[in-house]
């Protein structure tokens, strides 16, 4: 059985669409981290880094954090959605893995941070982000112009793993409009949304009453770095 440590962000839905696509049993554990649930000694046992998602799987005892390493353990798992066994096409698999990881979703969490939710006076690290987010996200447009999905013509986690921050690229960018200049990311995102799997995972949220403003004591809980500073 997996405890699956969850809020309804970018990383831990990745992990939720994969357990939902897997049909592995798993336990959902609620951690609302606008009330500061993220920093209970208890969870940090799990994630030392304090972030959602981390998970435990009471078969083996493994306590695993980071998106892309639970996508990783669960399909090692599973064998469900494995990487090509290729040399060369899983070499590019790992590598869009990866982009994912460390430019897709920090250059959007940065991006988003900057533009909603800092304080003002930030022209430069907003445009800096902001260019950054949508380089990222051309590459990985060009990267769709001449295949179905991320891996190639089998989906997989790679795409799960970018469906997690894609539905907010109108939010990340501050345009509502912008899918006109990313139709290879749209047409992927729209399949993956279509599927049973991905409104299971959806529909997670639900079930527990997240806090979604971002108040005072929200801001004490996520950006703790100033309150350190007062």
């Amino acid at each position: 059985m997996i405890e699956f440590y969850y809020h309804p962000s970018p990383n831990p839905e990745k992990v939720a669409l994969y357990l939902e696509e897997s049909g592995l049993d798993y336990t959902l554990k609620p951690v609302d981290t606008r009330k500061g649930e993220q920093h209970a000694p208890e969870f940090r046992k799990i994630n030392p880094n304090a972030k959602t998602p981390a998970m435990v799987d009471t078969d083996t005892g493994a306590r695993v954090f980071d998106s892309t390493a639970i996508l990783l353990y669960l399909v090692d798992k599973t064998g469900q959605y494995r990487l090509p066994e290729d040399p060369v096409e899983r070499g590019q698999a790992l590598s869009w893995l990866m982009f994912i990881a460390t430019g897709i979703g920090p250059y959007s969490g940065q991006c988003v941070h900057f533009r909603h939710f800092a304080p003002e006076g930030n022209d430069y690290a907003i445009n800096r982000y902001d260019f950054e987010a949508r380089r990222h996200w051309g590459l990985i447009e060009q990267h769709l112009a001449d295949r179905r999905y991320m891996a190639g013509e089998a989906y997989g986690i790679v795409d799960m793993a970018l469906w997690g921050w894609g539905s907010r690229v109108p939010f990340i960018l501050d345009n509502q409009e912008v899918w006109s200049d990313y139709p290879q990311i749209k047409r992927l995102l729209d399949e993956i949304e279509a599927r049973p799997a991905a409104q299971r995972a959806r529909a997670l949220k639900s079930r527990h009453a997240f806090k979604t403003e971002m108040d005072d004591e929200a801001r004490r809980h996520m950006f703790p770095q100033n309150t350190a500073r007062a």
